[in-house]
């Protein structure tokens, strides 16, 4: 048996499995491929698959189904991904350039995924750990209540409402602004909390009350805003595929419900060019030991902000759904980086 033909044959197999959610036998590869070979070529080479633990047989007088291995072979020697349609790229660059903010962004982004590839979809925010300063706003809402407003590089908007011991001078206000933004702007955000320790002395001791109560909003923004954000869409997806979780759907859906796991499974942010396929048991969470993640990195050229991706089933279409989580990441990472 050549190297060639099994992988001929699994890949058949594994393409009619997908598609039809039936146990594939040598009589319909016969039929629907052109392996140009005989039916008992095929019925040894399926036979020395199995023995190989690429492809298995659900119950006796069935035919093969793909294994995990079988499905990471599959993987691993795919030429080339399923590239989207003109049509499929022009609707991606549209209904995500009318974004209006970063969260608009991810939110499209994930039903956009879901719709796509029909699959459950998760995208991070991006990094604060990559994340840096980009400008400090800050604007009077009443004499002694004044309005932080920490915009990042990435496009991340947080605010916080401040109240002041004393009356806020519009003077005051336009000189907190510009001291803030000399010693943060441009920092990242890890890197800001050190740098604020001295605004407060840049001050008279009649204006300090006013910068330190500003100085310690925005340090509480930073602090609190340290922790990861994840999205989830298209979980009703699953309900789709009821036979492909034989046992109980229920760990899956436990599993996707918390956000560590999720970030988990998205794993690191790495050069987006890279894109990952965790296969059934490769997975780190047992109640995922039934799905597939793909997931990829995205950002701007120079520097990966943060991860997206989809979890479905094993049976999955791989190369269509590499080829949508591939294309959509690209468009985000141009998003976010512009804007």
């Amino acid at each position: 048996m050549s190297e060639d033909r099994k992988l001929e044959v699994l890949r058949a197999i594994v393409e009619d499995y997908v598609s039809t959610q039936e146990p594939v036998g040598s009589k319909a590869l016969v039929e629907r491929h052109n392996l140009g070979v005989s039916p008992a070529t095929i019925r040894n080479d399926m036979a020395a698959l199995e023995d190989e633990g690429y492809i298995a047989q659900p119950h006796t007088s069935a035919g093969r189904i793909p294994t995990d291995k079988g499905y990471r072979l599959f993987v691993d020697r795919l030429s080339a991904v399923k590239p989207l349609s003109t049509p499929e790229r022009r609707a991606i660059q549209s209904f995500l350039g009318g974004a209006a903010d970063l969260d608009d962004i991810v939110g499209r982004t994930v039903r956009l995924l879901a719709q796509l590839t029909r699959q459950v979809a998760v995208v991070q925010y991006p990094s604060l750990t990559r994340s840096s300063v980009r400008h400090v706003e800050l604007v009077t809402l009443a004499p002694t209540r004044v309005l932080v407003v920490l915009i990042t590089n990435t496009g991340r908007v947080e605010q916080r409402v401040v109240e002041c011991p004393l009356a806020v001078a519009d003077s005051l206000l336009g000189e907190l602004r510009a001291q803030l933004n000399d010693l943060v702007g441009g920092a990242r955000l890890v890197d800001a909390p050190s740098r604020l320790t001295e605004l407060p002395d840049r001050f008279t001791p009649q204006d300090r009350p006013v910068a330190t109560a500003v100085t310690a909003a925005l340090l509480e923004t930073l602090v609190e805003q340290q922790e990861e954000r994840v999205v989830m869409g298209g979980a009703a997806n699953l309900a789709r595929f009821g036979p492909d979780f034989p046992h109980s759907i229920q760990p899956v859906l436990e599993a996707l419900e918390e956000q560590v796991v999720l970030l988990r499974l998205l794993g690191e942010a790495t050069d987006p060019s890279v894109l990952t396929v965790s296969i059934g048991h490769e997975n780190p969470f047992e109640g995922l030991a039934s799905t597939s993640v793909v997931s990829v990195g995205y950002g701007s050229e120079s520097e990966t902000l943060a991860k997206l991706g989809v979890l479905g089933p094993t049976r999955m279409d791989y190369p269509g759904t590499m080829g949508a989580v591939r294309a959509v990441a690209r468009y985000v990472g141009k998003i976010v980086a512009e804007s």
